[in-house]
């Protein structure tokens, strides 16, 4: 029984790590740090050993078998909770080295997250960050599953534990040549019948302007769909359309925001933990974020 379970661990692991990746070899063989001939094997080998197919070719992709997805879904738990013994022990030897898998949202690629986590790294050179950006509602799955230990979010689940930071101010992004860029502020009444340039309906943003307009007397007329907000401000400087978005992190040629006047225009900006227990470098993280957040209210950020 003991070889079996010298055996089982890796492969299993290395099985858990190939449907996180959707069944992408290469990746999977990454983010565990071995070739990918090492990570086939490892597969090959828990299929002998098990005597159950776990993956089916599928063109050149490899597809995961439904006993492979079970089986994942059986063992998640205990691996991760036998990881994070051994993580705790080793940051108790030295709490100042380990991992930390951190998600931030797809729209929050620029200005304060890379910031603080270029100055945590600095502050902390010996805890690796392995990060991931994604839509809020993956994030927050990967939380749940712990394939995350932490992760910032707009808006926070209202499922998984969290703390809120700061509230998010959202502004109206035009054109410098809009009839509306030297205003100070305007009601969102004023943009009836402008084109709007916003996310996908999945997204939250999308529909606290399509909310906000609602409750403004107008349908928004939205010609374009994009997700990141940097390319939304790029569209609005050259005059496609208006947008609702977060400050900036450093002006725009082309591009003037106007303060929203009649409502409540924000968003809450939270930390989000995961499922286990924070180890003691995912807490020192946690602090470094808490501290720094203070300024994030009034800052003109992009968080």
């Amino acid at each position: 029984m003991d070889e079996m379970l010298d055996a089982l661990a890796p492969q299993l692991r290395a099985l858990v790590e190939l449907v996180d990746q959707d069944g992408h070899m290469t990746d999977a063989a990454a983010v565990l740090g071995i070739p990918q001939s090492t990570m086939s094997r490892r597969i090959h080998g828990l299929e002998d050993r098990l005597g159950v197919p776990m993956i089916v070719p599928q063109g050149r992709a490899i597809g995961l078998t439904r006993q492979a997805r079970d089986l994942v879904a059986q063992v998640r738990a205990p691996l991760r909770e036998i990881g994070g013994a051994v993580t705790d022990l080793a940051e108790a030897a030295d709490p100042d080295r380990g991992t930390i898998r951190f998600g931030f949202p797809l729209t929050m690629g620029a200005g304060v997250i890379p910031d603080l986590l270029a100055a945590f790294s600095d502050a902390h050179p010996g805890i690796r960050l392995d990060l991931k950006q994604a839509h809020g509602a993956v994030l927050s799955d990967d939380l749940r599953q712990g394939i995350l230990d932490a992760a910032i979010i707009i808006p926070p689940p209202a499922d998984i534990a969290h703390e809120v930071l700061a509230q998010q101010r959202i502004v109206l992004a035009v054109s410098s040549g809009h009839r509306l860029a030297g205003r100070r502020s305007v009601a969102l009444s004023t943009l009836v019948g402008e084109r709007f340039i916003a996310n996908p309906e999945t997204y939250n943003l999308r529909a606290l302007t399509d909310e906000w307009c609602r409750d403004a007397g107008f349908v928004p007329e939205v010609k374009t769909e994009v997700t990141e907000f940097s390319t939304i401000r790029e569209f609005v400087s050259r005059g496609m359309g208006v947008a609702l978005l977060p400050r900036s992190v450093r002006p725009v040629d082309g591009l003037a925001e106007v303060e929203l006047r009649g409502g409540e225009y924000t968003r809450a900006v939270a930390l989000v933990t995961g499922a286990r227990r924070p180890s003691r470098v995912v807490e020192r993280l946690r602090d470094f974020i808490r501290e720094r957040a203070r300024d994030w209210a009034t800052a003109r950020t992009d968080v």
